[in-house]
């Protein structure tokens, strides 16, 4: 079944902002779950990109939120972006992990191909992916409380849906410098965004936005150097 509308959670972690996580393709709100920030979190529990931006208007006027912080990882990187772009009154900042201008239309054919010739050995293959030979935190992390969940539960139809999405999604780099405190990570060793893709958009940043984490890859967040990094982009941005 493919959803084509996004639910919401929201998790009082008793500080004053409020932080949407939007996961990358063939992940789900979990894959957040050892991320520590000060932040109240806001999760799409079941998420769709279809009216994405619509979905999330709705449930901030449900819970009375004027304005929120968005970190969009991958895919949900571009669905932040597209949400920051058309409501920037209710922004207050955004924060992009592991992004580029768009994906290649050859590089989406052959995940298709590959969810619809074996699903489960695409799948593995492009989870790893995801990490660096020494994220070895990361990995296990994610070994241990989302793999086998996620190459048992994850839908086709749903992965072709994130797939067809992508075809479309775009960052134009020229109009981050119109979004309100806009940072962006990524990792040094992602193999799935190279990182002289990512670079791409670091011309249209503020000095220090751009934030390299070496000896990472796609999941950077799942390391404890993740947030050592964000601690310190988070103070530099307040002075």
């Amino acid at each position: 079944m493919i959803l084509t509308h996004s639910e919401f959670k929201f998790i009082d972690r008793h500080f004053k902002d409020v932080l949407l996580l939007i996961p990358g393709w063939a992940t789900d709100y979990r894959i957040f779950s050892s991320l520590d920030l000060n932040y109240n979190y806001l999760l799409p529990v079941n998420f769709s990109c279809t009216n994405f931006a619509k979905d999330l208007s709705g449930e901030l006027d449900k819970r009375g939120i004027e304005k929120i912080f968005i970190l969009g990882w991958s895919l949900g990187g571009f669905l932040a972006y597209d949400f920051a772009l058309e409501n920037a009154e209710r922004l207050e900042g955004l924060i992009l992990l592991s992004i580029c201008k768009g994906f290649s239309r050859a590089i989406l054919e052959n995940a298709r191909s590959g969810i619809k010739r074996n699903k489960r050995a695409f799948l593995y293959k492009f989870y790893l992916d995801g990490f660096s030979k020494s994220d070895r935190e990361g990995v296990n992390w994610f070994r241990n409380y989302l793999l086998n969940d996620y190459l048992q539960g994850m839908e086709s139809q749903q992965l072709l849906a994130g797939l067809d999405y992508l075809y479309r999604a775009r960052i134009i780099p020229e109009s981050l410098a119109r979004i309100k405190e806009v940072r962006v990570y990524h990792g040094e060793d992602d193999l799935i965004v190279p990182l002289k893709e990512a670079c791409q958009v670091s011309p249209f940043l503020e000095k220090g936005a751009f934030i390299c984490l070496s000896g990472l890859g796609h999941a950077l967040f799942l390391n404890h150097r993740f947030k050592e990094k964000f601690l310190y982009g988070q103070r530099n941005l307040n002075q």
